[in-house]
């Protein structure tokens, strides 16, 4: 995928991306193995997303109390979401203050804790505890990953490095989808489900010892010489120089603050403020139009849907998280030339269509007295779900987390990146608590029509808040904020 001066969005002022060498997303192996490396951290986040929902239909086995407790079984699930919270909150601060390699290191720790205790636990109430270890872990990657990303990353192909983190998630939900399937007769099923996580987190351990921080944040460190050393190996000598001027332009303005970023500071500055709510809002989105609902809870959606087996609903939701995979493939090569607010639209257009079929299958389903394997309801669900995740995936997946890698000046980089992404966590802990209860309460084909009814919010937020920033550099990125705020580029930027 070769970027070139036509693909660059095109508008007059400030915001006009700079001339560039053209930049290939192949041609340099060293960002390719940066982001590989980080990517693993994005790996743990979908194992854990995916694999809990085959565990779960073992663990309700193993567990009475669970099986016969809705709210528990939503507890063991959302647990980790709530360590994610507290993750995500603080990774923030660990990447401003200890860097990007430090905080995946020790998400890494906290990871392999977790998940050998999980393997353990002796009760439910253990295995929560191995939840939130784990998802404390993933909250902290989800944090980080992007960022070390994005800021090793030339701006050209930035949005579709930085959605190769995506494609680890949902690579890695495709794969605990594959251990769920491999471990199905084995004794202890569960226990080898949720305990083989630990293993990419050893792997990213190791290999991210040998990785260096990242440029900018050594930079603003005042380790001049060991950011420009990392820079050598990412640009040409032509574009370095362009390089490092960004990023002593942007050191000498966070000197000129005097001060540390606080939480309270980003609601001091309007234009940070403006960027805060834009990403912050996406984040919320994308988890309030429903994809952890189906990642969390896809074979027991399918078994909704009257294919009462366990392995055959192991087997079909693995179809869903194929094409998931598959949908974030489609969205990294798509992201950098349609851009970041035109794939999130459509998307969110398809989600809400799909969404909709998905109602009148489970509103058919319910009307038809012993639904079986097999019925036209249940196979029109399972196509309904397939379509969903065909949609989001390439857009409303990888969108948010591109975007908030990208619209926070440095200063701001880690505590709004880490912001944000709690809000994603909140919005997931949120969904992942009250789904079965809200299908007690109106059906699942009336739980997933609201879900649609969001999508459609969702559709006018990204229409009226959402800017593009394709192509454009950190600092013109934050130009374009700064004009916002003084009430001129208000409009969206298209390309």
């Amino acid at each position: 995928m070769t970027i070139d001066k036509s693909m660059m969005p095109g508008s007059s002022g400030p915001l006009e991306a700079s001339s560039k060498a053209e930049v290939s997303f192949w041609s340099n192996k060293y960002v390719l193995g940066l982001t590989a490396t980080a990517g693993i951290g994005g790996l743990l986040f979908g194992y854990d997303t995916g694999v809990i929902s085959g565990a779960l239909l073992y663990i309700r086995d193993d567990f009475k109390a669970v099986n016969d407790n809705s709210v528990l079984q939503e507890t063991i699930v959302s647990m980790a979401v709530v360590g994610a919270m507290i993750g995500a909150a603080a990774g923030g601060w660990i990447n401003d203050v200890y860097g990007r390699k430090k905080g995946t290191l020790l998400a890494d720790i906290l990871f392999i804790i977790g998940s050998l205790v999980m393997c353990i636990a002796p009760d439910p109430n253990i295995l929560i505890l191995g939840r939130v270890f784990v998802g404390v872990g993933v909250g902290i990657a989800s944090v980080t990953a992007p960022v070390y990303i994005a800021e090793a990353a030339p701006s050209e192909i930035r949005g579709g490095l930085v959605s190769t983190n995506v494609l680890m998630i949902t690579g890695g939900q495709f794969l605990s989808y594959l251990v769920n399937l491999a471990f199905t007769e084995v004794p202890g099923t569960w226990r080898w489900m949720l305990g083989v996580a630990a293993i990419p987190a050893v792997v990213q351990f190791i290999l991210m010892i040998f990785m260096p921080e990242s440029p900018r944040w050594l930079y603003m460190k005042d380790k001049k010489s060991k950011a420009i050393a990392v820079l050598e190996n990412i640009y040409d000598s032509d574009r370095l120089q362009e390089e490092i001027e960004q990023l002593a332009d942007a050191s000498r303005k966070d000197s000129l603050s005097g001060k540390i970023v606080s939480y309270l500071d980003v609601l001091k500055s309007k234009e940070i403020r403006l960027a805060f709510f834009t990403g912050a809002g996406l984040q919320a989105f994308q988890q309030f139009t429903g994809i952890n609902t189906v990642m969390y809870y896809c074979p027991t959606i399918v078994q909704m849907a009257g294919f009462s087996s366990k392995q055959l609903a192991l087997l079909l939701s693995l179809i869903v998280a194929a094409m998931n995979a598959v949908g974030t493939v489609i969205g990294i090569l798509l992201i950098d030339k349609c851009g970041r607010r035109l794939l999130a639209l459509a998307s969110l257009s398809g989600v809400f269509a799909s969404l909709l079929i998905l109602s009148y299958a489970f509103s058919l389903q319910s009307k038809t007295v012993g639904a079986t394997l097999g019925s036209r309801a249940g196979w029109l669900a399972v196509a309904g779900l397939v379509l969903y995740i065909a949609f989001f995936s390439p857009g409303m997946g990888p969108v948010p987390w591109a975007v908030n890698s990208e619209i926070y000046p440095e200063a701001y980089r880690g505590v709004c990146g880490g912001m944000s992404a709690t809000v994603n966590w909140i919005s997931n802990f949120i969904v992942a608590q009250t789904f079965l209860s809200v299908v007690g309460l109106v059906g699942t084909g009336g739980t997933f029509l609201i879900i649609a009814g969001v999508s459609v919010l969702a559709f006018l937020f990204v229409l009226c808040f959402v800017p593009e920033t394709k192509g454009l550099t950190f600092d013109q990125v934050e130009r374009m904020w700064k004009d916002r705020a003084r009430g001129s580029g208000t409009a969206a930027k298209t390309s």
